[in-house]
Protein backbone atom coordinates (compact mmCIF):
# COMPACT_ATOMS: atom_id res chain seq x y z
CA UNK A 1 0.00 0.00 0.00
CA UNK A 2 1.10 3.56 -0.74
CA UNK A 3 1.01 6.47 1.70
CA UNK A 4 -2.14 7.83 0.06
CA UNK A 5 -3.89 4.47 0.42
CA UNK A 6 -2.90 4.36 4.10
CA UNK A 7 -4.36 7.86 4.53
CA UNK A 8 -7.63 6.70 2.94
CA UNK A 9 -7.73 3.58 5.14
CA UNK A 10 -7.05 5.64 8.25
CA UNK A 11 -9.83 8.07 7.32
CA UNK A 12 -12.26 5.22 6.65
CA UNK A 13 -11.72 3.88 10.14
CA UNK A 14 -10.96 7.20 11.80
CA UNK A 15 -13.84 9.39 10.62
CA UNK A 16 -16.56 7.41 12.44
CA UNK A 17 -14.33 7.27 15.53
CA UNK A 18 -13.80 11.02 15.32
CA UNK A 19 -17.54 11.52 14.96
CA UNK A 20 -18.18 9.31 17.97
CA UNK A 21 -15.60 11.18 20.03
CA UNK A 22 -17.05 14.54 18.98
CA UNK A 23 -20.56 13.38 19.83
CA UNK A 24 -19.31 12.20 23.22
CA UNK A 25 -17.70 15.53 24.02
CA UNK A 26 -20.77 17.40 22.76
CA UNK A 27 -22.69 15.81 25.61
CA UNK A 28 -20.36 17.65 27.98
CA UNK A 29 -20.58 20.79 25.85
CA UNK A 30 -24.38 20.62 26.00
CA UNK A 31 -24.21 20.41 29.80
CA UNK A 32 -21.83 23.39 29.92
CA UNK A 33 -23.88 25.55 27.53
CA UNK A 34 -27.21 24.86 29.22
CA UNK A 35 -25.84 25.29 32.74
CA UNK A 36 -24.03 28.44 31.55
CA UNK A 37 -27.43 29.85 30.60
CA UNK A 38 -28.75 28.81 34.02
CA UNK A 39 -26.12 30.71 36.04
CA UNK A 40 -22.39 31.52 36.33
CA UNK A 41 -22.01 30.01 39.82
CA UNK A 42 -23.62 26.80 38.57
CA UNK A 43 -21.39 26.85 35.49
CA UNK A 44 -18.25 27.02 37.65
CA UNK A 45 -19.50 24.12 39.79
CA UNK A 46 -20.36 21.91 36.82
CA UNK A 47 -17.04 22.75 35.12
CA UNK A 48 -15.19 21.71 38.28
CA UNK A 49 -17.39 18.65 38.91
CA UNK A 50 -17.13 17.50 35.31
CA UNK A 51 -13.34 17.76 35.39
CA UNK A 52 -13.30 15.79 38.67
CA UNK A 53 -15.55 13.08 37.18
CA UNK A 54 -13.48 12.75 34.02
CA UNK A 55 -10.26 12.61 36.02
CA UNK A 56 -11.56 9.43 37.67
CA UNK A 57 -13.15 8.07 34.49
CA UNK A 58 -9.89 8.51 32.60
CA UNK A 59 -8.08 6.35 35.15
CA UNK A 60 -10.60 3.58 34.48
CA UNK A 61 -10.36 4.07 30.72
CA UNK A 62 -6.83 2.67 30.65
CA UNK A 63 -8.04 -0.91 30.91
CA UNK A 64 -10.67 -0.40 28.23
CA UNK A 65 -8.13 1.13 25.88
CA UNK A 66 -5.78 -1.80 26.46
CA UNK A 67 -8.43 -4.01 24.87
CA UNK A 68 -8.12 -2.19 21.53
CA UNK A 69 -4.60 -3.24 20.41
CA UNK A 70 -5.09 -6.71 21.91
CA UNK A 71 -8.32 -7.31 19.98
CA UNK A 72 -6.83 -5.81 16.80
CA UNK A 73 -3.81 -8.13 17.03
CA UNK A 74 -5.95 -11.20 17.79
CA UNK A 75 -8.39 -10.39 14.98
CA UNK A 76 -5.51 -10.08 12.50
CA UNK A 77 -4.56 -13.66 13.46
CA UNK A 78 -8.23 -14.82 13.31
CA UNK A 79 -8.01 -15.76 16.99
CA UNK A 80 -11.68 -15.36 17.93
CA UNK A 81 -11.21 -16.91 21.36
CA UNK A 82 -8.59 -14.35 22.35
CA UNK A 83 -10.83 -11.52 21.13
CA UNK A 84 -13.58 -12.76 23.44
CA UNK A 85 -11.26 -13.39 26.39
CA UNK A 86 -9.59 -9.98 26.52
CA UNK A 87 -12.82 -8.05 25.90
CA UNK A 88 -14.69 -9.93 28.60
CA UNK A 89 -11.94 -9.45 31.17
CA UNK A 90 -11.70 -5.79 30.20
CA UNK A 91 -15.37 -5.54 31.20
CA UNK A 92 -14.62 -7.35 34.46
CA UNK A 93 -11.84 -4.94 35.40
CA UNK A 94 -14.03 -1.96 34.52
CA UNK A 95 -16.81 -3.17 36.82
CA UNK A 96 -14.35 -3.62 39.68
CA UNK A 97 -12.86 -0.19 39.12
CA UNK A 98 -16.27 1.51 39.14
CA UNK A 99 -17.14 -0.11 42.47
CA UNK A 100 -13.87 1.05 44.03
CA UNK A 101 -14.15 4.72 43.06
CA UNK A 102 -17.80 5.43 43.97
CA UNK A 103 -16.88 6.88 47.42
CA UNK A 104 -14.75 9.53 45.68
CA UNK A 105 -17.89 11.04 44.19
CA UNK A 106 -19.96 10.85 47.36
CA UNK A 107 -17.36 12.65 49.50
CA UNK A 108 -16.03 14.99 46.81
CA UNK A 109 -16.82 18.23 48.67
CA UNK A 110 -14.11 17.61 51.28
CA UNK A 111 -11.55 16.89 48.58
CA UNK A 112 -12.47 20.01 46.61
CA UNK A 113 -12.33 22.20 49.74
CA UNK A 114 -8.92 20.72 50.52
CA UNK A 115 -7.78 21.73 47.02
CA UNK A 116 -8.61 25.37 47.76
CA UNK A 117 -11.99 25.78 46.06
CA UNK A 118 -14.66 28.04 47.54
CA UNK A 119 -17.29 26.54 49.85
CA UNK A 120 -20.22 27.25 47.52
CA UNK A 121 -18.58 25.89 44.37
CA UNK A 122 -17.40 22.78 46.27
CA UNK A 123 -20.86 22.10 47.68
CA UNK A 124 -22.53 22.56 44.29
CA UNK A 125 -19.93 20.36 42.59
CA UNK A 126 -20.63 17.60 45.12
CA UNK A 127 -24.36 17.88 44.39
CA UNK A 128 -23.53 17.27 40.74
CA UNK A 129 -21.07 14.44 41.45
CA UNK A 130 -23.27 12.46 43.84
CA UNK A 131 -25.62 11.92 40.90
CA UNK A 132 -23.25 12.04 37.91
CA UNK A 133 -20.89 9.64 39.69
CA UNK A 134 -23.25 6.75 38.89
CA UNK A 135 -22.31 7.26 35.23
CA UNK A 136 -18.87 5.81 36.04
CA UNK A 137 -20.34 2.29 35.66
CA UNK A 138 -21.63 2.64 32.09
CA UNK A 139 -18.80 5.05 31.27
CA UNK A 140 -16.04 2.49 31.93
CA UNK A 141 -17.93 -0.34 30.22
CA UNK A 142 -18.50 1.86 27.18
CA UNK A 143 -14.76 2.33 26.71
CA UNK A 144 -14.27 -1.45 26.55
CA UNK A 145 -17.07 -2.00 24.05
CA UNK A 146 -15.95 0.97 21.96
CA UNK A 147 -12.41 -0.45 21.86
CA UNK A 148 -13.73 -3.91 20.96
CA UNK A 149 -15.89 -2.64 18.10
CA UNK A 150 -13.24 -0.22 16.82
CA UNK A 151 -10.56 -2.94 16.75
CA UNK A 152 -12.96 -5.14 14.75
CA UNK A 153 -13.42 -2.18 12.35
CA UNK A 154 -17.06 -1.63 13.30
CA UNK A 155 -16.84 2.07 14.24
CA UNK A 156 -20.11 3.25 12.65
CA UNK A 157 -22.31 1.96 15.47
CA UNK A 158 -20.13 3.84 17.96
CA UNK A 159 -20.72 7.03 15.99
CA UNK A 160 -24.50 6.71 15.75
CA UNK A 161 -24.93 5.61 19.36
CA UNK A 162 -23.14 8.73 20.60
CA UNK A 163 -24.92 11.03 18.14
CA UNK A 164 -28.22 9.75 19.48
CA UNK A 165 -26.88 10.34 22.98
CA UNK A 166 -26.24 14.03 22.23
CA UNK A 167 -29.88 14.66 21.35
CA UNK A 168 -31.16 12.57 24.25
CA UNK A 169 -28.93 14.41 26.72
CA UNK A 170 -29.94 17.82 25.40
CA UNK A 171 -33.61 16.92 25.69
CA UNK A 172 -33.35 15.63 29.25
CA UNK A 173 -31.26 18.67 30.19
CA UNK A 174 -33.92 21.02 28.83
CA UNK A 175 -36.58 19.27 30.86
CA UNK A 176 -34.71 18.78 34.14
CA UNK A 177 -32.37 21.78 34.39
CA UNK A 178 -35.05 24.40 33.70
CA UNK A 179 -38.14 22.49 34.84
CA UNK A 180 -39.93 22.26 31.50
CA UNK A 181 -42.90 20.01 30.61
CA UNK A 182 -44.06 20.04 34.21
CA UNK A 183 -40.81 18.58 35.60
CA UNK A 184 -39.21 20.06 38.72
CA UNK A 185 -36.47 22.65 38.14
CA UNK A 186 -33.36 20.68 39.17
CA UNK A 187 -30.51 22.87 37.90
CA UNK A 188 -27.17 21.14 38.49
CA UNK A 189 -28.85 17.91 39.61
CA UNK A 190 -30.82 17.84 36.36
CA UNK A 191 -27.66 18.01 34.25
CA UNK A 192 -26.14 15.18 36.27
CA UNK A 193 -29.26 13.01 35.94
CA UNK A 194 -29.29 13.52 32.18
CA UNK A 195 -25.69 12.34 31.91
CA UNK A 196 -26.40 9.11 33.81
CA UNK A 197 -29.43 8.17 31.71
CA UNK A 198 -27.63 9.01 28.47
CA UNK A 199 -24.64 6.84 29.27
CA UNK A 200 -26.87 3.92 30.27
CA UNK A 201 -28.79 4.06 26.98
CA UNK A 202 -25.62 4.23 24.86
CA UNK A 203 -24.20 1.26 26.79
CA UNK A 204 -27.36 -0.74 26.07
CA UNK A 205 -27.13 0.02 22.34
CA UNK A 206 -23.46 -0.98 22.03
CA UNK A 207 -23.90 -4.13 24.15
CA UNK A 208 -26.83 -5.30 22.02
CA UNK A 209 -24.92 -4.63 18.82
CA UNK A 210 -21.72 -6.34 20.01
CA UNK A 211 -23.63 -9.45 21.07
CA UNK A 212 -26.20 -9.75 18.27
CA UNK A 213 -24.93 -8.08 15.09
CA UNK A 214 -24.17 -10.20 12.04
CA UNK A 215 -20.50 -11.18 12.05
CA UNK A 216 -20.10 -10.48 15.77
CA UNK A 217 -22.43 -13.03 17.40
CA UNK A 218 -19.82 -15.79 17.25
CA UNK A 219 -17.65 -13.93 19.76
CA UNK A 220 -20.36 -14.64 22.39
CA UNK A 221 -19.12 -11.84 24.65
CA UNK A 222 -21.77 -12.26 27.34
CA UNK A 223 -22.22 -16.04 27.28
CA UNK A 224 -21.23 -17.37 30.74
CA UNK A 225 -19.95 -13.88 31.49
CA UNK A 226 -19.60 -14.72 35.18
CA UNK A 227 -16.79 -17.24 34.53
CA UNK A 228 -13.34 -15.78 35.34
CA UNK A 229 -10.39 -16.01 32.97
CA UNK A 230 -7.48 -15.05 35.20
CA UNK A 231 -4.83 -15.35 32.50
CA UNK A 232 -6.63 -12.95 30.15
CA UNK A 233 -7.51 -10.63 33.05
CA UNK A 234 -3.83 -10.39 33.95
CA UNK A 235 -2.90 -9.70 30.31
CA UNK A 236 -5.37 -6.80 30.12
CA UNK A 237 -4.30 -5.48 33.51
CA UNK A 238 -0.59 -5.57 32.63
CA UNK A 239 -1.09 -3.59 29.44
CA UNK A 240 -3.83 -1.38 30.87
CA UNK A 241 -2.48 -0.07 34.15
CA UNK A 242 0.37 1.94 32.55
CA UNK A 243 -2.16 3.39 30.10
CA UNK A 244 -4.37 4.30 33.07
CA UNK A 245 -1.52 6.05 34.89
CA UNK A 246 -0.50 7.87 31.70
CA UNK A 247 -4.05 9.09 31.17
CA UNK A 248 -4.33 10.04 34.83
CA UNK A 249 -1.11 12.03 34.61
CA UNK A 250 -2.44 14.01 31.66
CA UNK A 251 -5.91 14.48 33.13
CA UNK A 252 -4.33 15.45 36.44
CA UNK A 253 -2.36 18.13 34.62
CA UNK A 254 -5.61 19.63 33.32
CA UNK A 255 -7.29 19.21 36.71
CA UNK A 256 -4.36 21.00 38.37
CA UNK A 257 -4.85 23.94 36.00
CA UNK A 258 -8.57 23.91 36.83
CA UNK A 259 -7.76 24.11 40.55
CA UNK A 260 -5.25 26.93 39.97
CA UNK A 261 -7.84 28.88 37.97
CA UNK A 262 -10.23 28.45 40.91
CA UNK A 263 -7.65 30.16 43.13
CA UNK A 264 -7.83 33.22 40.88
CA UNK A 265 -11.63 33.50 40.97
CA UNK A 266 -15.02 32.04 40.06
CA UNK A 267 -15.26 34.06 36.83
CA UNK A 268 -11.83 32.85 35.72
CA UNK A 269 -12.77 29.27 36.59
CA UNK A 270 -15.94 29.53 34.49
CA UNK A 271 -13.99 30.98 31.54
CA UNK A 272 -11.37 28.25 31.90
CA UNK A 273 -14.12 25.60 31.81
CA UNK A 274 -15.56 27.10 28.63
CA UNK A 275 -12.16 27.27 26.94
CA UNK A 276 -11.43 23.65 27.85
CA UNK A 277 -14.79 22.55 26.41
CA UNK A 278 -13.97 24.28 23.11
CA UNK A 279 -10.47 22.81 23.00
CA UNK A 280 -11.83 19.37 23.83
CA UNK A 281 -13.90 19.48 20.63
CA UNK A 282 -10.81 19.81 18.45
CA UNK A 283 -8.86 17.40 20.65
CA UNK A 284 -11.43 14.66 19.99
CA UNK A 285 -10.40 14.67 16.33
CA UNK A 286 -6.88 13.68 17.38
CA UNK A 287 -8.27 11.10 19.81
CA UNK A 288 -10.26 9.50 16.99
CA UNK A 289 -7.24 9.47 14.69
CA UNK A 290 -5.11 8.10 17.53
CA UNK A 291 -7.56 5.22 18.05
CA UNK A 292 -7.55 4.46 14.33
CA UNK A 293 -3.75 4.49 14.41
CA UNK A 294 -3.74 2.05 17.36
CA UNK A 295 -5.91 -0.42 15.43
CA UNK A 296 -3.94 -0.15 12.18
CA UNK A 297 -0.57 -0.32 13.91
CA UNK A 298 -1.75 -3.28 15.99
CA UNK A 299 -2.74 -5.21 12.87
CA UNK A 300 0.51 -4.48 11.00
CA UNK A 301 2.51 -5.29 14.13
CA UNK A 302 0.80 -8.68 14.35
CA UNK A 303 1.87 -9.39 10.75
CA UNK A 304 5.40 -8.06 11.44
CA UNK A 305 4.98 -5.73 8.43
CA UNK A 306 7.47 -2.96 9.21
CA UNK A 307 7.00 -0.89 5.99
CA UNK A 308 3.21 -0.91 6.39
CA UNK A 309 3.54 0.03 10.05
CA UNK A 310 5.66 3.08 9.22
CA UNK A 311 3.32 4.20 6.44
CA UNK A 312 0.30 3.78 8.71
CA UNK A 313 2.03 5.93 11.33
CA UNK A 314 2.87 8.66 8.80
CA UNK A 315 -0.71 8.66 7.52
CA UNK A 316 -2.08 9.27 11.02
CA UNK A 317 0.48 11.97 11.82
CA UNK A 318 -0.14 13.83 8.54
CA UNK A 319 -3.90 13.86 9.11
CA UNK A 320 -3.38 15.10 12.66
CA UNK A 321 -1.06 17.87 11.43
CA UNK A 322 -3.60 19.11 8.90
CA UNK A 323 -6.22 19.21 11.66
CA UNK A 324 -3.91 21.32 13.84
CA UNK A 325 -3.42 23.88 11.09
CA UNK A 326 -7.16 24.25 10.51
CA UNK A 327 -7.85 24.45 14.25
CA UNK A 328 -5.35 27.24 14.85
CA UNK A 329 -6.89 29.36 12.09
CA UNK A 330 -10.39 28.79 13.49
CA UNK A 331 -9.45 29.63 17.08
CA UNK A 332 -7.56 32.75 16.09
CA UNK A 333 -10.48 33.95 13.97
CA UNK A 334 -13.49 33.13 16.14
CA UNK A 335 -12.29 33.08 19.77
CA UNK A 336 -14.79 35.58 21.20
CA UNK A 337 -17.90 34.32 19.36
CA UNK A 338 -17.10 30.75 20.42
CA UNK A 339 -16.82 31.67 24.10
CA UNK A 340 -19.96 33.80 23.83
CA UNK A 341 -22.04 30.76 22.93
CA UNK A 342 -21.62 29.44 26.48
CA UNK A 343 -22.77 32.52 28.42
CA UNK A 344 -26.29 33.92 28.85
CA UNK A 345 -26.54 37.20 26.86
CA UNK A 346 -28.24 38.86 29.83
CA UNK A 347 -25.55 37.89 32.33
CA UNK A 348 -23.78 41.04 33.63
CA UNK A 349 -20.47 39.16 33.80
CA UNK A 350 -20.67 38.08 30.13
CA UNK A 351 -18.12 40.63 28.76
CA UNK A 352 -15.48 39.72 31.36
CA UNK A 353 -15.97 35.96 30.89
CA UNK A 354 -15.74 36.29 27.10
CA UNK A 355 -12.57 38.38 27.36
CA UNK A 356 -10.87 35.91 29.70
CA UNK A 357 -11.99 32.84 27.73
CA UNK A 358 -10.94 34.34 24.38
CA UNK A 359 -7.46 35.15 25.70
CA UNK A 360 -7.09 31.56 26.90
CA UNK A 361 -8.12 30.23 23.49
CA UNK A 362 -5.45 32.34 21.82
CA UNK A 363 -2.87 30.80 24.16
CA UNK A 364 -4.35 27.39 23.37
CA UNK A 365 -3.13 27.76 19.79
CA UNK A 366 0.39 27.37 21.16
CA UNK A 367 -0.20 23.88 22.46
CA UNK A 368 -2.43 22.52 19.69
CA UNK A 369 0.53 20.99 17.90
CA UNK A 370 2.10 19.71 21.12
CA UNK A 371 -1.13 18.17 22.37
CA UNK A 372 -1.81 16.50 19.03
CA UNK A 373 1.73 15.11 18.86
CA UNK A 374 1.60 13.52 22.30
CA UNK A 375 -1.83 11.92 21.90
CA UNK A 376 -0.94 10.55 18.45
CA UNK A 377 2.36 9.17 19.74
CA UNK A 378 0.58 7.45 22.62
CA UNK A 379 -1.88 5.86 20.17
CA UNK A 380 0.96 4.60 17.98
CA UNK A 381 2.83 3.19 20.98
CA UNK A 382 -0.30 1.38 22.21
CA UNK A 383 -0.52 -0.20 18.77
CA UNK A 384 2.85 -1.88 19.38
CA UNK A 385 1.73 -2.60 22.98
CA UNK A 386 4.41 -0.37 24.49
CA UNK A 387 2.92 1.30 27.59
CA UNK A 388 5.37 1.15 30.53
CA UNK A 389 8.08 3.56 29.37
CA UNK A 390 5.55 6.04 27.86
CA UNK A 391 3.92 6.15 31.30
CA UNK A 392 7.20 7.33 32.85
CA UNK A 393 7.85 9.86 30.07
CA UNK A 394 4.34 11.26 30.41
CA UNK A 395 4.52 11.61 34.20
CA UNK A 396 7.81 13.50 34.02
CA UNK A 397 6.57 15.78 31.23
CA UNK A 398 3.26 16.61 32.86
CA UNK A 399 4.11 16.74 36.56
CA UNK A 400 7.82 17.46 36.85
CA UNK A 401 7.78 20.05 34.05
CA UNK A 402 4.21 21.12 33.22
CA UNK A 403 2.56 21.66 36.61
CA UNK A 404 5.47 23.54 38.27
CA UNK A 405 5.80 25.80 35.22
CA UNK A 406 2.06 26.49 35.17
CA UNK A 407 2.20 27.54 38.83
CA UNK A 408 5.37 29.61 38.43
CA UNK A 409 4.11 31.47 35.38
CA UNK A 410 0.60 31.91 36.73
CA UNK A 411 1.38 33.19 40.23
CA UNK A 412 4.97 34.21 41.12
CA UNK A 413 5.44 35.76 37.66
CA UNK A 414 1.92 37.18 37.65
CA UNK A 415 0.71 35.94 34.26
CA UNK A 416 -2.38 34.42 35.92
CA UNK A 417 -4.60 32.39 33.54
CA UNK A 418 -2.44 32.83 30.47
CA UNK A 419 0.65 31.75 32.43
CA UNK A 420 -1.09 28.62 33.68
CA UNK A 421 -1.95 27.67 30.11
CA UNK A 422 1.58 28.36 28.83
CA UNK A 423 2.96 25.97 31.48
CA UNK A 424 0.39 23.42 30.37
CA UNK A 425 1.55 23.81 26.76
CA UNK A 426 5.21 23.30 27.63
CA UNK A 427 4.49 20.07 29.52
CA UNK A 428 2.51 18.72 26.58
CA UNK A 429 5.25 19.73 24.13
CA UNK A 430 7.92 17.82 26.03
CA UNK A 431 5.68 14.74 26.15
CA UNK A 432 4.97 14.95 22.43
CA UNK A 433 8.65 15.17 21.52
CA UNK A 434 9.95 12.28 23.61
CA UNK A 435 7.03 9.96 22.79
CA UNK A 436 7.29 10.50 19.03
CA UNK A 437 11.03 9.79 19.18
CA UNK A 438 10.38 6.57 21.13
CA UNK A 439 7.83 5.31 18.62
CA UNK A 440 10.14 5.80 15.64
CA UNK A 441 12.95 4.00 17.45
CA UNK A 442 10.65 1.02 18.03
CA UNK A 443 9.43 1.15 14.42
CA UNK A 444 13.02 1.10 13.18
CA UNK A 445 13.67 -2.13 15.12
CA UNK A 446 10.48 -3.89 14.06
CA UNK A 447 11.77 -5.52 10.87
CA UNK A 448 14.41 -7.50 12.74
CA UNK A 449 11.99 -8.95 15.32
CA UNK A 450 10.04 -12.22 14.97
CA UNK A 451 6.30 -12.03 14.53
CA UNK A 452 4.50 -11.92 17.91
CA UNK A 453 2.63 -15.00 19.02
Amino acid sequence: MTLSSHIRATLKLGLPLIGGQLAQVFIGVTDTVMIGWYGVEELAAVALGSSYFHLILILGMGFGLAVMPMVASAAARDDDQQVRRVTRMGLWISLGFAALVMPLFWYSEALLLWSGQTAQVSADAQTYLRIAGWAIWPGCLLVVLRSHLSALERPNIVLWAWVGGVFLNAGINWVLIFGNLGAPEMGIAGAATASVFTNLLILLVLALYASRAEGLRHYALFTRFWRPDWEALLQVFRLGWPIAITLLSEAGLFMATMIMMGWIGTMELAAHGIALQIISITFMIHIGLSSAATVRIGRTRSRNDAPALRLAAWAALILSGVTVAVTIVALMSFAEPLVGLFVDPSDPLRPQIIAIGASLLIVACIFQLADAAQVMALGLLRGVQDTNVPMVYAFISYWIIGVPLAYALGFPLGWEGEGIWVGLAIGLAVAGLVLVIRFWRIAARLGSEPSPA
